[in-house]
């Protein structure tokens, strides 16, 4: 089960500066007033964006595994399904954990005989390919258009 992201936030806080120096802080400021400013958090803001920022996430992880399944070199499939045992889609972390899967991604070459798109460092070849557009449609998900 995906972890559920949360999003909480402060009560508020309060700052308060006092112009006791012979130059203000402040323009207008006369010497010896204070300015309190207060910061709070819109309540409905955790409620509102937290399901369109898991989704997003969810999204995200989902498409890093799609898109770099057909880059990882395949013999057996073993490390192409470690990638989805590792991983739990939407906790943003993409994880292959076949024993031999760093070893596959940094000391390999980057393309193989039977096929020249699997080899090493499948995710950054997928990024510089796919990124842009993946955080693209993960940004309309999450609300921000």
């Amino acid at each position: 089960m995906a972890k559920k992201v949360i999003i909480s936030t402060p009560r508020g806080t309060v700052y308060t500066i006092a112009s006791n120096t012979s130059r203000s802080l402040l323009k207008n400021q006369q010497r010896g007033q204070t300015v309190t400013a207060r910061l709070s958090w819109n309540r409905s803001f955790s409620n509102r964006f937290s399901s369109q920022y898991s989704k997003a996430q969810k999204f995200v992880d989902s498409e890093v595994l799609r898109g770099c399944s057909a880059l990882v070199p395949f013999q057996t499939g073993a490390l192409q399904k470690s990638g989805v045992l590792g991983t739990e889609v939407g906790s943003g972390e993409v994880a292959w954990i076949a024993p031999y899967a760093h070893d596959q991604y940094y000391n390999t070459p980057r393309t193989r005989g039977y096929d020249a798109n699997r080899g090493a460092y499948w995710f950054e070849r997928w990024k510089a390919s796919e990124a842009k557009r993946v955080l693209s449609a993960a940004k309309k998900l999450a609300g921000g258009g």
